[in-house]
């Protein structure tokens, strides 16, 4: 296998590996199970989710965004950030820019290690309603940000079961059949809040989630009163900027701020992607 070029980077928490794939340089066949070996923590790379770079006619480039399963997503807020600071650092884009995902044309605004990205608009906002688990029926909310998300409020988040009972909102039939990320938000402050997140297509908690930031300050939105731009507190103890405008309970301009950290330019080699130690 040719060597590759990639960045690993992080967005408050959410890491990434990110390659220019504008020459083709990756081979497709049996790019799902490539993407999911390079993404195995300790035994690859490692990381949630997995960027290629590509040409575009009507944006500074697209991407295609993969889960660390080697699954498709139509949005990552936190990757969106990622990508558009690699893409200004190679000189892809100016700091101002736009690009294509499965979601919309997303355009962003990189100013040193910060990024800040306007997301599609969301919809199928639904609130307060019921499902049944297997022990207990529960309260949520939910909507899509670019992809979808459940939103449980609660009073403490510190104790909660992410991941047992994120798997299985994850799963169920109201859900399916692509499933949603399951967010618990709790309101700490004025227009902060908190959350913790289980990512579909990661299969765990994982430190941040940009859709899902935005998912759960729309949410408290309604709930709470609060007023933009929200300040979402991630499980890595960063934070992101939530802003948004608001018109007859439909929101819209909606822009997730942050961090977008290089941890790393490396190149990949034939050894991550073996099955043995």
């Amino acid at each position: 296998m040719k060597k590759i070029d990639f960045y690993k980077m992080s967005g408050s928490g959410n890491d990434f590996i990110i390659v220019d794939n504008r020459n083709k340089i990756v081979d497709e066949n049996d790019l799902l199970n490539f993407i999911a070996k390079v993404c195995r923590r300790k035994m690859s790379v490692g990381a949630d989710g997995f960027i290629l770079v590509e040409n575009a006619d009507a944006a500074d480039f697209k991407w295609r965004f993969y889960n660390s399963d080697g699954s498709v997503a139509e949005m990552c807020g936190n990757g969106a950030r990622c990508v558009a600071r690699y893409a200004y650092l190679n000189g892809i884009a100016g700091p101002d820019m736009s690009f294509e995902t499965q979601a919309g044309m997303i355009q962003a605004r990189v100013a040193g290690d910060c990024v800040k990205v306007k997301m599609t608009d969301p919809f199928d906002l639904k609130m307060d309603y019921t499902i049944e688990l297997k022990n207990r029926p529960l309260t949520i909310s939910s909507v899509n940000t670019g992809v979808p998300h459940a939103v449980i409020v609660e009073d403490r988040i510190d104790t909660v079961e992410v991941v047992k009972v994120g798997r299985e909102i994850r799963f169920i039939d109201r859900f399916a059949p692509a499933g949603t990320n399951v967010n618990f938000v709790c309101h700490l402050k004025d227009n902060i809040i908190a959350i913790r997140t289980y990512e579909r297509g990661v299969e765990d908690e994982t430190l941040a989630c940009g859709t899902g930031a935005i998912a759960s300050a729309i949410v408290m939105a309604c709930k709470k009163k609060l007023t933009s731009p929200v300040t979402v507190q991630t499980r890595s103890g960063g934070y992101l900027n939530i802003f948004y405008q608001e018109n007859d309970g439909n929101y819209h301009d909606i822009y997730l701020e942050g961090d977008a950290r290089i941890i790393y330019k490396a190149q990949l080699w034939e050894d991550a992607l073996k099955d043995d130690l």
